[in-house]
């Protein structure tokens, strides 16, 4: 990432593309402060694919994947610290995939 000139790691998400195969996108935001630019890199998953982590080495990274796991479901290989984010402990499922249940799990 450093030797293209992209510095910051700025955002990263996903997308639940339910009833496509492959069914997740992870969207990643990378900042070149020098160049003022901003590339989007997308990466299709399906429901079985673990990404490599990149919060060993990219600052910033490892809340990201924690948000994209609580929410989505993607678990990252290697992640150092992968649990809930944002939803409690006992929460069961995913929110933001499109088959969880509006109305939640009775």
């Amino acid at each position: 990432m450093q030797a293209a000139g992209y510095n910051f790691f700025d955002d990263m998400t996903a997308v639940d593309w339910f009833p496509r195969s492959p069914r997740f996108q992870l969207s990643y935001h990378i900042l070149s402060h020098a160049m003022k630019e901003r590339i989007r890199l997308c990466v299709l998953l399906d429901e079985a694919s673990r990404p490599s982590s990149p919060s060993r080495g990219v600052a910033g990274a490892n809340y990201f994947e924690r948000e994209v796991f609580d929410l989505f479901g993607i678990r990252f290989e290697e992640h150092p610290n992968l649990r809930r984010i944002m939803m409690p402990d006992e929460f069961e499922g995913h929110p933001l995939r499109k088959d969880y249940p509006v109305e939640g799990y009775r």
